[in-house]
């Protein structure tokens, strides 16, 4: 019986060396992705800063505007009288009012990036807290991993399939859109594949991931402690992995129809010590699998190539909104040159009109006792008038009183 115990006491210790390396690793990732985050905060503080910035000079651009069109409007409205001063004023607003409201759809564009920005910041955070979360998760997985194994390949399967579910759920990346899982794709001889998960990239690229390792011999590898075992199984655990490589590239989904996929294929391999003690065992696996366009990958590898995916979905949308931005910024040029325009065809009328109306006066009040207005007013001599002529009109017309000639200073003849 103490045998058996210092049998079992050897194989904790050797799942507990495994669970050790794991855990050390993805430590050593999180450093890595505290340092990114880091990096995208201070990269974020100054977008954010430059959109505030561009913001000021949207408003003070807009209140220069607004005080050149109301000094512009003062000085055609003041040109003119009243009727005319009334018609530009209404043709002004008509003109301004579809500027004003771009202007404010240009501005709420950019205060909805800015806050974009600040909740994408804050969500970053969550996402690192999630990772340590995760990495405890795996490491406290690591240990019991005999316990949910063995040797059952349909339980291997639900087993990686949760890993991975977990790492894609850290990742940022959101299901049904930016990745999805078991579609089914044609293959062109008349079948059906079904990739594990399909991750999608900005311009319609797409990267497929298979989580179908077999795991059998890494168990028997950690639940013994003899050394010629431990040999046997980890050159079987490699083995396995090279059958599995050679398989994946036999499934060639580059080929399914509707599949965009880059020309590599992601094996994930579910377990961090399985992963870097098959690396380590045989150094030419890795590039044995790049040579078939497959990458291995592990929970940690795996989580970081996912955070970069998020990361240029992020850029993506932040892009698109800056189309968007300049998009709105040139329709605002071409309108901004538009009503420039009508001003100046505005002008011209009023220019046109006054000149007309002084061309109407004058000739009304030339020609002296002969003039238009004067001999309508001599019209009130004959017959009672129910109003009066404008005085200034007639002044203009004669600017001698009309008895003045007509009645001799007293004392003369």
């Amino acid at each position: 019986q103490a045998s058996a115990q210092r049998a079992q006491a050897e194989q904790l210790a050797g799942q507990l060396d495994a669970a050790q390396r794991a855990r050390e690793a993805a430590q050593l990732r999180l450093l890595e992705l505290t340092r990114e985050h880091a990096a995208l905060q201070a990269g974020a503080k100054e977008q954010a800063q430059a959109a505030a910035d561009k913001l000021a000079l949207l408003e003070q651009a807009e209140q220069r505007l607004r005080e050149s069109f109301q000094n512009l409007a003062n000085r055609i409205l003041d040109s003119s009288n009243e009727r005319f001063r009334e018609q530009s004023s209404q043709q002004l607003g008509g003109l301004l009012e579809p500027l004003k409201l771009q202007l404010k759809e240009f501005r709420e564009t950019v205060h909805a990036t800015h806050a974009s920005e600040q909740r994408e910041r804050g969500a970053l955070s969550q996402e690192i807290q999630a990772l340590r979360e995760l990495n405890q998760r795996i490491s406290q997985d690591a240990v019991n991993l005999t316990r949910a194994l063995k040797g059952d390949s349909q339980v291997q399967g639900a087993w990686g399939e949760l890993v991975l579910e977990r790492v894609l759920e850290a990742s940022g990346l959101q299901a049904g859109r930016e990745y999805d899982t078991q579609a089914s794709y044609a293959d062109g001889e008349g079948g059906r594949q079904r990739p594990d998960v399909i991750v999608h990239l900005p311009e319609d690229k797409d990267i497929v991931i298979d989580s179908k390792v077999s795991l059998v011999a890494w168990e028997r590898l950690v639940a013994t402690t003899d050394e010629d075992a431990r040999r046997i199984a980890l050159a079987e655990h490699v083995a396995s992995l090279r059958r599995h490589i050679d398989g994946l590239s036999a499934r060639n989904y580059r080929e399914l129809d509707g599949l965009r996929t880059l020309d590599f294929v992601l094996l994930f391999v579910p377990v961090e010590a399985a992963f870097i003690e098959a690396v380590r065992a045989d150094e030419r696996l890795y590039s044995h699998a790049l040579g078939k366009n497959i990458s291995l990958v592990s929970p940690s590898t795996l989580l970081a190539t996912l955070r970069t995916v998020a990361h240029l979905w992020r850029i993506e949308r932040r892009n698109l909104r800056a189309d968007e931005i300049a998009r709105r910024a040139v329709l605002l040029h071409d309108n901004f040159a538009l009503l420039v325009e009508e001003l100046g065809a505005i002008g011209s009328q009023l220019d046109k009109a006054q000149r007309a109306h002084a061309s109407a006066l004058r000739r009304l009040t030339e020609g002296g006792k002969g003039s238009v207005l004067l001999q309508v007013r001599s019209l009130a001599e004959i017959a009672p008038v129910r109003k009066e002529l404008p005085a200034d009109l007639l002044d203009a017309a004669d600017p001698a009183p009309p008895d003045a000639a007509a009645d001799p200073p007293d004392g003369q003849d």
